[in-house]
């Protein structure tokens, strides 16, 4: 029987988690419901505004649900990011997937403003209002919604409406990967939330994506390993580097360490769990050169976005780091903890992004791949990781299931 909707008979369905993938934290404020990507207990842990926006922005998350609905609107109150004397940014784009496939990308205007001031390191808020989100035509049969919020913009959900009930996605057992990285994980200059190259990796690997890609965060923060040690998972990787190199965070003597207890405490929680260490891609700002790094001002003054290191590469001797100096200790120390532990594996980020790569595709704004890169590095990581004998063509049982929130003593 062909079924028939009026288009006037919205059905309102509350938002709550069995609807959401993704977010590991759901705050509920005067206007809605905010995903976060890191729990409150470790939010309250760091004050950096930094982590703040970044864990708020919802890279990965996603609305899914199962529906005969042939019409879907979302209302959201984005934060749209403003930084003065560079040029606007675009609205983040929100991705609709049917069935597993794009079927539509739309944006929503408004929404409060964050104006940043890099020269003088302050903030100003705008209030603004919400907006609404719509998706039209789509298949009158049963079928998989997602709707991928953007990666750039924190966004507030509103209420959710469709012509037809919805109920959610099934479990389809597919195998879930936790990812956490830095900016370029988070989905840097991307063209999309499903275009990020940790998305199209899952995409390719069949898998259900966690993306704690933080930017400007992977500073090998302890709350975030004991997040990821406390989070369900089948298959988890780290890529670690550029932020510390960026920061000036630490020094050789302290990174090692700090290394070791980021990968210890994920290993509490996931025993035998397939895990991966990625190192940086090719930066070449940074390859020899020590940050800090910072904007560079003469090229914003132009208009133009770019990065530049202020370090002295002599300063290697006592210990500061740069990315060459991070992939020879990130493999060392893989090496040497890899004898205990079959599961633990290494990935150079070079084979994401290298020279050969950097000659045809450079990184626009010295620091950050764009989205053509993305696709490459997806490509690479699935062929390099997903696929035999890659680290995760092949993985324990997991016993506890995914969302439980049950430690998992035994993954």
């Amino acid at each position: 029987m062909h079924h028939q909707h009026d288009p006037h008979a919205w059905i309102t369905t509350p938002i709550t988690a069995n609807l959401l993938r993704g977010a590991l934290d759901l705050e509920q404020t005067e206007r809605g419901l905010l995903p976060h990507r890191l729990p409150a207990w470790a939010r309250a842990q760091c004050a950096d505004p930094q982590l703040a926006r970044a864990e708020s922005q919802p890279s990965g998350v996603r609305l899914a649900f199962r529906t005969r609905a042939t019409a879907v609107e979302l209302d959201t109150l984005p934060t749209k990011t403003a930084y003065v004397g560079a040029p606007a940014r675009p609205d983040g784009v929100y991705d609709l997937l049917v069935d597993g496939r794009l079927a539509g990308q739309a944006v929503v205007t408004g929404g409060d403003t964050l104006t940043i001031d890099i020269t003088t390191r302050t903030a100003e808020r705008r209030p603004g209002t919400a907006g609404t989100l719509r998706f039209s035509d789509l298949p009158d049969r049963a079928k998989d919604v997602e709707i991928w919020l953007p990666y750039n913009e924190t966004t507030e959900l509103v209420a959710l409406r469709t012509d037809a009930p919805i109920e959610p996605v099934p479990d389809r057992g597919r195998k879930v990967w936790l990812h956490h990285g830095s900016s370029i994980s988070h989905g840097s200059d991307a063209a999309g939330p499903t275009s990020t190259w940790p998305a199209l990796a899952a995409a390719l690997g069949d898998v259900e994506l966690i993306n704690l890609g933080l930017g400007g965060s992977a500073l090998l923060d302890p709350f975030t390993a004991r997040t990821m040690r406390d989070t369900p998972a089948d298959l988890i990787s780290v890529k670690i580097g550029i932020n510390v190199v960026n920061h000036d965070l630490m020094r050789l003597r302290a990174f090692t360490p700090a290394v070791h207890g980021f990968l210890d405490t994920i290993r509490d929680g996931h025993p035998r769990t397939p895990l991966l260490v990625v190192s940086p891609i090719l930066c070449p700002m940074v390859e020899d050169t020590p940050g800090p790094s910072t904007i560079d001002l003469t090229a914003l003054s132009t208009g133009q976005l770019r990065f530049r290191a202020t370090g002295d590469p002599a300063e290697r001797a006592s210990g500061k780091l740069t990315l060459g100096v991070i992939r020879d200790e990130l493999a060392r120390i893989v090496e040497q903890r890899a004898a205990d532990d079959p599961n633990l594996h290494y990935l150079d980020g070079r084979d994401l992004y290298g020279p050969a790569d950097a000659a045809g595709l450079p990184l626009p704004d010295q620091l950050h791949p764009d989205a053509v890169t993305h696709q490459h590095m997806a490509q690479r990581f699935a062929t390099l990781t997903f696929t035999t004998p890659g680290p995760f063509s092949h993985w324990p049982e997991r016993c506890c299931s995914a969302g439980s929130a049950v430690r998992c003593g035994c993954s």
